[in-house]
């Protein structure tokens, strides 16, 4: 199969994972979409160094990860940009009002937390293990494992005020 049929199956397979990681760093579907193109192109540009010492999974969370990181910062530079929208969160399947309410307000604290709070949750959310979380951001373990039970105990003391 050539590179490109392999690379578009891989991103139309874990396309929902590339859909999160915008979701979370951006506050509009414009920029949503903007840093969805710009990872994409990460991917593809260093297509060719994945080495297979990770899980495809690791190595594309990684470069995702670190790719919106970096577009933050760009938009912080860019003083005219304003964020037209909240994000959407999509609608689960199921009819659960008071779920969707409870998901619709975690959202809203996450937008609160730092670059890499809002990371490290995320990929907690995703049932990554601290294992894998180190491996996605570069942490050890135990730093992860501090980090997060940090950003847990922010979350519930601001979600319990409100």
């Amino acid at each position: 199969m050539q590179k490109e049929a392999v690379f578009t199956n891989l991103i139309r397979e874990h396309q929902g994972l590339l859909y999160k990681v915008t979701s979370i760093y951006t506050d509009n579907k414009e920029d949503q979409e903007d840093l969805l193109q710009e990872i994409v192109y990460q991917l593809w540009k260093y297509f060719d160094s994945f080495r297979n010492d990770s899980k495809i999974t690791t190595w594309m969370y990684r470069v995702a990860m670190n790719t919106a990181i970096t577009f933050i910062k760009k938009k912080k530079r860019r003083p005219d940009s304003i964020p037209i929208a909240d994000v959407f969160i999509k609608q689960s399947d199921t009819n659960n009002d008071a779920y969707e309410e409870r998901l619709r307000l975690l959202y809203q604290h996450l937008k609160h937390l730092n670059t890499l709070e809002k990371g490290l949750i995320f990929l907690l959310l995703e049932g990554k293990s601290y294992k894998e979380i180190a491996q996605i951001t570069g942490l050890n373990d135990s730093n992860v494992g501090t980090k997060i039970s940090r950003i847990k105990k922010k979350l519930k003391t601001n979600m319990t005020k409100h």
